[in-house]
């Protein structure tokens, strides 16, 4: 039965070995995430072969709690330096580092901490009762309805555009035109490389966000100066818990994050960044009249995005564990760590591993629980990073991003592509031209590419597919409504 699974899971979960291994995984974790570049991705395949010689279930601990951390960490540099430090944490600078400027770090970093929590515990029990339901929706995604999604995606670039939609379009073409940098995934012809044999797999696009926003920030800071005492932020840092009015603000968003996260990671290549950002903009587009403004600093836009990202962790697992097809680049992993162990994820693994499987379910709660702990133990201090004398800080923090993006696939290039984007990043920062919407068509351009021409070449070049597909067509008429909608109300007033 069910409940004996989960009581013998619980029963493997806190074993003092497994707790050990949980808490090193969150500690590792959020170390990796806090540094730009140095995403869980990397830090799991780091580490993966460390647990080849452990029990299947221990192993998966330390690698979940690495996964829950990083995920999580992403959100610290992304509010102090406006700077993710996962690309999943993207989102979180719009309203995180605002009000680390405003002198609230600590309240923002325990905000994040709170929504984290409840995205990922909310995901996690979605994965332990409503895999099959949710694995089996997902699977009825094919080209036309990957399309589709990309689609409403980038139908978000009007709500991160600022005060002009008009830049806010052009920054998102630019990054969908260097999407486009490689091989032709259908023709396989090369597009834009130049001769250059290190542009034919693409651009990395984590190399051109750090660079967008690590490098450009630290660009504007020297421009400005680096006077340590002009730009000393006196930071809140009373107090461990969020208030009750900051909890009543954040918990419906959050857990309307945490929902339409899981729903989002369950559909495989989806991943936590566009989870984040589609939570961001559900948020902005039906909570009305918030005060402060989005993008100002307001703690639900820091709630939306960071309950969404750490929500698709789980929503990642339920392809992964139920069907054996990976939900995002790190759970592709964690299937190479359990087939070590002679574990073969997919539908069978119900009936060959139930205890294993509600192991994995009991621990990755029992993670996100410590990360709620440690996240709020540990924000005030966080917070104080900040104030680090800035003459300091900021070639610390090249330095790190420099190593970041040469980390990613060990490649130099690397590292000029992201000072090349910190310098455009800096240019359009400096006539006004917001940097998300760039992020946004570099990650989204590529699946709305390949899926649209997969679609067009399974219907012979008919656009009918779209419309015959009902999971299809519903999310194109809700990217239609996205966009007429803030159109229609500009009108009536």
């Amino acid at each position: 039965m069910t409940v004996d699974y989960i009581v013998q899971g619980a029963l493997n979960a806190t074993d003092p070995i497994a707790i050990g291994l949980m808490v090193l995984g969150i500690l590792l974790g959020i170390l990796m995430g806090s540094i730009p570049g140095m995403t869980a991705t990397m830090t799991i395949a780091v580490l993966l072969s460390f647990t080849f010689t452990m029990d299947p279930a221990n192993g998966m601990m330390l690698l979940l709690g690495i996964y829950g951390g990083a995920v999580y960490a992403g959100s610290i540099p992304a509010i102090l330096i406006r700077t993710p430090g996962t690309p999943s944490a993207a989102a979180t600078i719009f309203d995180g580092y605002p009000l680390s400027q405003q002198g609230e770090a600590g309240r923002a970093i325990r905000v994040a901490t709170i929504a984290s929590f409840i995205g990922g515990f909310i995901s996690v029990l979605a994965l332990m009762f409503f895999s099959p339901v949710i694995a089996n929706a997902a699977l009825n995604f094919r080209s036309p309805e990957f399309f589709a999604l990309a689609v409403f995606g980038l139908t978000i670039i009007a709500s991160v555009s600022g005060d002009s939609v008009t830049k806010g379009m052009v920054s998102g073409l630019l990054g969908m035109l260097v999407a486009t940098v490689g091989i032709d995934p259908i023709t396989g012809y090369h597009r834009f490389s130049f001769d250059i044999p290190a542009l034919l797999t693409g651009v990395e696009f984590i190399a051109v966000m750090i660079g967008l926003f690590g490098i450009a920030e630290g660009l504007r800071k020297y421009g400005q100066g680096i006077e340590t005492d002009r730009e000393r932020v006196d930071q809140d840092i009373s107090g461990t818990l969020p208030s009750l009015s900051d909890l009543r603000a954040i918990l419906p968003v959050s857990a309307g994050g945490g929902v339409l996260g899981s729903l989002i990671g369950s559909i495989p290549g989806a991943g936590g960044d566009i989870a984040a950002f589609i939570t961001y903009n559900e948020a902005t587009r039906w909570i009305k009249d918030a005060v402060p403004s989005f993008g100002d600093g307001n703690i639900r836009g820091v709630a939306a995005a960071e309950s969404g990202n750490n929500a698709s962790t789980g929503g990642a697992l339920i392809p992964t564990l139920t069907l054996g097809i990976p939900g995002d680049s790190v759970s592709a992993i964690l299937i190479g760590a359990l087939l070590v162990h002679d574990v073969n994820p997919g539908p069978g693994l119900y009936q060959d591993e139930p205890e294993l499987l509600y192991t994995i379910f009991v621990g990755f709660l029992l993670i996100y629980v410590f990360i709620l702990i440690f996240g709020l133990l540990g924000a005030n201090y966080w917070a104080q990073l900040i104030n680090i004398p800035k003459q300091f800080l900021w070639p610390i923090i090249l330095l790190l991003c420099v190593i970041g993006a040469i980390a990613l696939r060990g490649n130099l290039f690397d590292a000029w592509i992201m000072l090349g984007s910190g310098v455009l990043g800096y240019a359009m920062r400096l006539r006004g031209y917001p940097l998300a919407p760039m992020v946004l068509g570099l990650i989204l351009a590529p699946i709305a590419e390949e899926n649209l021409r997969r679609s067009l070449q399974l219907s012979n070049g008919s656009p009918e597919i779209f419309l015959t597909s009902p999971i299809a067509l519903v999310i194109l008429l809700l990217s239609v409504g996205t966009i007429l909608l803030p159109a229609v109300r500009a009108l009536r007033e």
